[in-house]
């Protein structure tokens, strides 16, 4: 196989992937309710990184900064993230994620995972650590081709 039959299979796989993962979460932000996707994975983010502005978000993902004007707005109304001064002495506000919105994160990636041990329960050892591997080799190729990179705990946390 060559690396274009690979982008095509892998391409399917992610989307397949996406899909079953959109398919089996509750959508939205609600009171109590599933996350929706761009708050999980802007609360995660500030949860990796510690406070960020919107103009950090622009520089970490590179979409429009409406786009994360929005977001924050409704993780603001939903109380799950604050409005802070920099923590470095900067102008700009940052948004931190609040006591509620640790919660609600870590409740939802708690099912998360135990809906992925559900699936991998019975692979063996090996197979699970080269599973990981690759998957972190995938997205850290990604990162450092898009100059964009996702904080990552040191050797040994998790």
């Amino acid at each position: 196989m060559d690396a274009r039959e690979a982008g095509e299979r892998i391409e399917r796989e992610l989307l397949i992937l996406t899909r079953n993962r959109e398919t089996s979460t509750p959508r939205g932000v609600r009171d109590g309710g599933a996350l929706d996707r761009s708050a999980y994975v802007l609360l995660s983010r500030l949860e990796a990184q510690g406070p960020m502005s919107i103009p950090d978000f622009v520089e970490a993902f590179g979409f429009n900064a409406s786009t994360f004007t929005r977001q924050t707005s409704a993780l603001l109304r939903e109380g799950l993230v604050e409005r802070t001064l920099d923590p470095d002495g900067g102008v700009a506000r940052k948004f931190r994620v609040t006591d509620k919105g640790s919660a609600r994160l870590a409740e939802q990636r708690e099912e998360f995972v135990d809906g992925l041990t559900g699936v991998i329960a019975d692979w063996p050892a090996e197979r699970l650590q080269r599973f990981v591997a690759d998957l972190e080799r995938f997205n850290t190729d990604i990162e450092r081709i898009s100059g964009r990179s996702w904080p990552r705990p040191m050797a040994g946390e998790h």
